[in-house]
């Protein structure tokens, strides 16, 4: 009735059974910097520096360092307390203010873009806080795209129903390609 996790929290994964877009970054001498439990998840295959947090306050903090740092690459980011302690936990409320606390912090994350970085804003998977029980639920999830070289917004007519896409987009604004790549990219749509 008490279970609480921890800041010290690590989760065992299995490493990925084929090459990841993160190799492909890695192995052409990107930095691929993860924060959060990213590294974890992916069993440290393609990381080139791991950043470990204990909450999604700490997690901004130190995406907001990396902004301000000169690194070429990618910098993927995990704010798990939107999951382990709101969404899992079905905490409405902390969902919400989570949320503020973030969008307060994005103008600052905002003014640290350079003109050629492309940010992407997205969840791995639903977590309604209002649904019953501690599992997954199955809403679509946000996907949001931003660069200060963008010219205009609106809504991106891509079929990008997995990761893969992400993915995708992400080794083309690298001018990369993977083999047997999964995944469409949406980089063209977005200008």
């Amino acid at each position: 009735d008490n279970f609480k996790r921890t800041a010290n929290r690590h989760d065992y994964a299995l490493s990925p059974f084929a090459e990841t877009y993160l190799d492909i970054l890695k192995d052409n001498n990107f930095d691929v910097i993860s924060v959060g439990k990213i590294s974890d998840i992916f069993n440290g295959s393609g990381i080139t520096n791991s950043v470990k947090t204990k909450s999604n306050a700490h997690g901004i903090e130190e995406t907001i360092k990396l902004t301000k740092s000169d690194f070429n690459g990618l910098c993927f980011v995990n704010l798990v307390d939107f999951d382990s302690e709101y969404g899992h936990r079905r905490d409405p409320i902390g969902y919400a203010k989570a949320l503020v606390d973030f969008d307060n912090k994005l103008p600052e994350i905002l003014s640290n873009l350079k003109d050629d970085d492309l940010l992407i804003i997205t969840a791995d998977h639903g977590n309604d806080p209002t649904y019953v029980g501690t599992d997954h639920t199955r809403e679509n999830v946000p996907l949001l795209v931003y660069s200060p070289s963008f010219e205009s917004n609106g809504w991106i007519e891509h079929n990008h129903d997995t990761f893969a896409s992400i993915g995708a987009t992400i080794i083309e604004n690298f001018s990369l390609k993977k083999n047997n790549q999964i995944g469409i990219s949406f980089l063209n749509k977005l200008k």
